[in-house]
């Protein structure tokens, strides 16, 4: 509350009386002493109205405290923490009769022993105080009354005479509003504890996780001589200190009479443990705050009861800290994670950063709601809408060849894969599942990039503000920034079939709900979407069947990867639960050579297992009307004999006389650079080509049972003579010409192929990894043998 000092009330006195005179030689030389009289009360009225706010007395209702801390508790009512109220104080307000009388008697002794026998001013201690500062030229001590005390909580003003004036000033009309119990109150439920701390009550929960009412007298007569000077007499970085403005305090509770000069000695002697402030805070930092934040997400009542599971919370909190961990190494230092109810659309986890607390490594960041480069996760949107729009059906064949766009004003656009390779003809279900880029740009180009912007409006996609000119066909591949938040709540409303969704994350109160709007579709291409996100036959060619995204119940996923390495993406779901994972750094520092697979997938793996370790998730629905047909891999028609593929795909029952009839595909034009490419390939015969593994990999063992862990060596370019294969000039001992399994084992490898007289070779790497994962469920030995896939596309 401020008030001030009414110069501004005099100042317009002034004035009122100048034009008063100026009015009545007028109005008197006109003998008009009736109008004279009229204008003089209206001007009394007006400067008494503007005086008025400077004169009356301030009573307790006037200065209630409004803005407390929040209480928050998880769903089943366990604590998460107290946290700031939004101004950043963090204050609890208690009556007088809930505080410890050992507190009472401190502050008093400490701050102004005379507090309940003079009125706003202590005229002898000023008179003192003004005789130690004439004797000593100096000021030795203070005048300050409790009540003035309080005038400079409500009203900070500068330490000159003005200000003084305005203090006293103000310290009247408290004292004449309030008696001394309520101004005593105010003053204790506003005092500087430390930090952000403000109160007594806030003080002991905080550093002591007990009530103001509890403190005994050593905790109370440490607490009463922090607000002296809370900075230099913070207790978690100056505790020496303390002790000795402690000592202070108990000399004059003894003066006063409180306590006996031997109780003062073994207090003084007693060692306090302070508790860090972060305990205030037990599990989930960033949505606390970020909930706080919102006012219109929180119930009046207090405590707060949030959707936040406190034990999944803390499991994830510390599966983010062992992976990024684990991935230091490679320059990853941040990490953030969340998981939703698909039910309920309840949040169930949301970490932010792996140490709220660390201000060294930008812990406040919150990585749930920071805007990134989402890399290849907003692909199934775009797939999904094209099979909406019938502009592809699920046995449409893609280009994977080299393509060329011409942007205005900008260098020519030719996007490529992770591989820097081309597949030539591939399925939609290929195509989306190895997160091929050209086939995506492909379908955008079908769809219209402003088509697709609204539909990401839709999905909630809120900050893509840009115009689709701005973004162009990088749209689909990252170029705009959307948030962890955003990117889940889509995907949930992929395991909804496309219903929009409302994610709560408070009970007993209003849900947060969907801003996107509500949109016409059916749930088969939903249901598309997700069968072809759980297919992990369809991504073997960038993942390998047995990865680290395929878990042992059915699961849909989708990694991504910005440009640069900058960010790694991880998000999927189960007929439960979603969970998105990101993996970067804060300050935009690239990592090295870490895609989706190696940094956010391992996160989201554990995550998954631990979610679903004591009863597996439901099997996903076929998607509706729809039946499986035998096609041709790379055709996408019915299988003919001379067809080295066969596959199964999804077919719209109108669809089947088209398939019943076609059984030839010819390759258009746009195969052209690529088939040649194709052909000077196989006829280059002094050439061989180590496919697996890439040269600088880096693979992650980990300590127990690294039997298990394999790597297989693939070749490709062989000719008919015998192939040998040598690791670190070891001859490895097998016959196979073109595919070896090795057991991982640390250290710096250089594997070497040679055919006649022909050789090629790549170095890589593997490190053992600092953590061991945590057994849960199948979480351990599961993971182990799916950790060493070798870095794939985004």
């Amino acid at each position: 509350m401020k008030v001030y000092f009414p110069w501004q009330g005099i100042r317009a006195m002034k004035l009122a009386l100048g034009w008063l005179i100026q009015i009545r030689k007028k109005i008197w030389h006109q003998r008009d002493r009736q109008t004279y009289k009229f204008i003089l009360a209206l001007l009394l009225i007006c400067v008494s109205v503007r005086l008025l706010p400077y004169l009356a007395p301030i009573r307790a209702a006037d200065i209630a405290q409004q803005q407390l801390a929040l209480e928050f508790i998880d769903r089943n009512e366990l604590p998460l923490g107290t946290l700031l109220t939004r101004d950043q104080e963090h204050t609890s307000v208690v009556e007088l009769n809930q505080v410890s009388p050992h507190f009472i008697h401190a502050i008093l002794a400490a701050e102004d022993g005379d507090f309940y026998h003079h009125g706003a001013l202590d005229i002898k201690a000023a008179a003192r105080a003004l005789k130690d500062a004439i004797d000593s030229k100096q000021i030795v001590s203070g005048a300050s009354t409790i009540t003035m005390q309080l005038s400079r909580m409500l009203d900070p003003v500068s330490r000159t005479l003005t200000g003084k004036v305005q203090e006293i000033w103000h310290s009247w009309r408290l004292v004449a509003g309030m008696n001394k119990d309520e101004i005593f109150c105010a003053y204790i439920n506003r005092l500087p504890m430390g930090g952000n701390i403000y109160g007594v009550e806030a003080a002991a929960r905080t550093y002591f996780s007990i009530p103001a009412n509890d403190l005994n007298l050593a905790q109370a007569s440490l607490l009463a001589a922090i607000p002296n000077n809370p900075t230099y007499f913070d207790p978690l970085g100056h505790y020496q200190r303390l002790k000795l403005r402690q000592k202070y305090v108990l000399n004059r509770m003894v003066q006063d009479g409180y306590i006996t000069h031997s109780l003062s000695e073994r207090v003084y002697a007693e060692e306090i443990s302070f508790q860090s402030r972060q305990r205030g805070i037990i599990a989930a930092p960033h949505f606390l705050f970020w909930l706080a934040s919102q006012p219109e997400k929180l119930q009046k009542s207090s405590p707060i009861r949030t959707t936040i599971n406190r034990p999944l919370q803390q499991f994830v909190e510390a599966q983010v800290q062992q992976v990024i961990s684990t991935l230091a190494v490679h320059n990853v230092h941040d990490a953030a994670a969340l998981v939703i109810d698909n039910h309920t659309g309840e949040v169930l986890a949301y970490v932010g950063s792996p140490d709220y607390f660390n201000e060294a490594k930008q812990g406040k960041n919150d990585g749930v709601q920071a805007l990134r480069q989402p890399g290849s996760t907003l692909k199934p949107f775009l797939y999904e809408l094209a099979l909406e729009k019938n502009l592809i059906r699920p046995n449409t064949i893609l280009a994977d060849v080299p393509a060329h766009y011409a942007i205005p004003g900008a260098k020519l656009y030719s996007p490529t894969d992770y591989s820097k390779n081309f597949q030539g003809p591939v399925r939609v279900r290929v195509a989306l599942a190895n997160s091929l880029n050209v086939p995506a740009v492909r379908v955008l180009e079908k769809v219209g990039v402003q088509t697709f912007l609204d539909r990401l409006h839709q999905l909630g996609f809120e900050h893509l503000t840009q115009s689709a000119e701005y973004y162009g066909l990088g749209l689909t591949l990252g170029s705009g920034e959307v948030s962890l938040w955003e990117l889940a709540r889509a995907y949930v409303t992929i395991v909804r079939q496309g219903q929009p969704t409302s994610i709560v994350t408070t009970l007993d109160s209003t849900t947060e709900t969907n801003k996107s709007s509500h949109f016409s579709t059916t749930p088969v291409t939903w249901q598309l979407m997700t069968d072809m996100l759980s297919d992990r036959h369809a991504r073997a060619t960038a993942f390998g069947v047995d990865s680290v995204l395929s878990l042992p119940f059915s699961a849909a996923v989708k990694t991504g990867t910005s440009s640069n390495f900058r960010d790694t993406w991880t998000v999927g779901f189960t007929t439960d639960y979603t969970v998105a994972t990101w993996v970067g750094n804060f300050d935009g520092d690239p990592m090295r050579q870490v895609s989706g697979v190696m940094g956010a997938a391992p996160l989201w793996n554990r995550i998954m297992l631990h979610l679903h370790e004591h009863q597996e998730p439901a099997s996903f629905p076929p998607p509706e009307g729809m039946v499986q047909r035998p096609i041709c891999a790379t055709s996408g028609l019915r299988p003919t004999p001379d067809c080295s593929s066969v596959v199964q795909e999804y077919f719209y029952a109108q669809d089947l006389g088209n398939y019943e009839s076609q059984n030839s595909f010819a390759k258009s034009s746009e195969y052209d650079e690529w088939l040649a490419r194709q052909n000077q390939s196989s006829m280059s015969s002094d050439k061989l080509k180590i496919v697996s593994p890439h040269q600088d990999d880096v693979f992650l063992l980990y300590p127990d049972d690294e039997t298990k862990q394999k790597l297989e060596f693939k070749l490709a370019g062989t000719t008919a003579a015998p192939v040998e294969w040598w690791l670190n000039g070891q001859r490895l001992p097998t016959n196979s010409s073109d595919s070896v399994f090795w057991t991982l084992r640390p250290g710096n490898w250089t594997l070497k192929v040679r055919s006649g007289e022909m050789s090629v070779m790549v170095s890589f790497q593997v490190e053992l990894a600092r953590v061991e994962p945590t057994r849960r469920g199948f979480s351990v030995s599961y993971l182990e043998e799916k950790i060493d896939t070798p870095m794939p596309k985004g």
